[in-house]
């Protein structure tokens, strides 16, 4: 039985690639040929990728210091271990960037791209060639999308990975924002810290938060019978800021070891920007969401 799935979009310029739970939208600009290298060998270093990350499932839903065997599990571990080091963090929290981060390897390496990106499920790894950019959407209500405004991302800058993650998501969160998109140097990296992020945004013990032991609703879940958001009711708009407030703190020191380079989060309407990216330079944040070469991230 053949289960990859392969498909060029309507538009003829991107890939969509798609095996089991994994779901890509690959997309590469450049001298036709090239592009046409880049994507054939997606497709091949695609094949193979569901599988391996089977065979060690069960070191990567722990975690771990010892270092797994395939290339994207490696990706996965190397983007967790220092967080591993404060936080509870398995290497699935990376998962999705990796896989991202593992397409557009394989593809820069054999061809000469001026821009190419590959969006997992709104985990984003990006490559910009000399005087490229990129703009990318960012969604407030992942459930309900729409964009609030746009990051962009030029070739000078440092940014090559783009993630978000919420309890509206197809993860699990500990925490109750609506979403978390982080901006880091890799695609691996924004996913784990979008993921901690997230669970930051919180209030503990809140009445109006539900929540339900993970392993009650997956059973080989990687968070145990830790308890995950199933719903959040009406909260106050001081309830809300104190949330905020949270994962703000812990993304500011994730921007001041050197971890991840910006971050939005948002809750019920309400948005923080962590940053330089965001912050300090206005014009890569805009909310003109028209401009070519955007990628609207779905949530993780």
């Amino acid at each position: 039985m053949v289960r990859m799935q392969e498909r060029m979009l309507p538009d003829g310029k991107r890939l969509h690639l798609q095996d089991g739970p994994i779901d890509l939208i690959v997309g590469a600009d450049g001298a036709p040929e090239q592009v046409t290298r880049a994507y054939d060998v997606a497709r091949i270093r695609f094949s193979t990728i569901l599988d391996e990350l089977c065979t060690e499932l069960p070191l990567l839903r722990q975690p771990t210091l010892r270092q797994p065997e395939g290339q994207v599990a490696r990706r996965m571990w190397r983007a967790t271990a220092d967080l591993a080091r404060k936080n509870f963090v398995t290497p699935m929290a990376a998962v999705a960037g990796s896989v991202a981060e593992e397409i557009l390897y394989a593809m820069v390496t054999v061809a000469v791209l001026d821009r190419a990106h590959v969006n997992n499920g709104g985990d984003i790894a990006i490559h910009l060639g000399p005087w490229t950019d990129y703009d990318v959407g960012l969604v407030d209500r992942p459930d309900n999308p729409s964009l609030f405004s746009r990051a962009h991302i030029d070739w000078t800058d440092a940014v090559r990975g783009i993630a978000t993650s919420g309890w509206h998501g197809r993860s699990f969160s500990l925490g109750i924002a609506d979403a978390v998109t982080v901006l880091a140097v890799k695609a691996s990296v924004a996913d784990a810290a979008a993921t901690l992020i997230a669970n930051a945004v919180d209030l503990p013990g809140h009445p109006a938060i539900f929540r339900v032991p993970a392993n009650e609703l997956q059973p080989d879940s990687d968070l145990g019978t830790r308890p995950v958001t199933r719903d959040v009711g009406p909260l106050s708009l001081a309830e809300i800021s104190m949330a905020l407030d949270h994962g703000a703190a812990f993304a500011q020191g994730l921007v001041a070891d050197g971890t991840i380079i910006a971050c939005a989060l948002h809750l019920a309407g309400e948005t923080r920007t962590v940053g330089d990216v965001l912050l300090d330079q206005p014009r890569r944040l805009d909310t003109d969401a028209g401009r070519q070469g955007q990628e609207i991230p779905r949530l993780d």
